[in-house]
């Protein structure tokens, strides 16, 4: 019986539910759709993305008052969710274009 060869990333990409990567990384927002797909260096960059973030958010919050602090609240949702949106998009995108591939 031969050794059968291990699927590539783009036939991995392919064969994954767009929508499940495009709901994994749209609602925890921390591009944990890249996981379920497989794209580990996609996944990484986004981590860092998120980690900076939020130690931006920490260090710009150390001396604030009540009303920047909830401003800096606000900002740093806002940011959360742009992460979100713009994995999810390209994670769904990703799977489309493996596909058509």
């Amino acid at each position: 019986m031969p050794a059968s060869t291990p699927p590539s990333s783009k036939d991995l990409i392919a064969s994954s539910a767009g929508w499940v990567a495009v709901l994994l990384n749209l609602v925890p927002g921390l591009g944990t759709g890249y996981i379920y797909q497989r794209r580990w260096k996609a996944y990484w960059i986004c981590s860092l993305i998120t980690t900076s973030w939020f130690v931006l958010g920490a260090v710009l919050a150390g001396e604030a008052t009540l009303a920047a602090e909830q401003q800096n609240q606000r900002i740093g949702l806002a940011g959360l969710l742009l992460v979100a949106v713009v994995t999810a998009v390209e994670a769904g995108l990703a799977t489309k274009r493996a596909r058509q591939s």
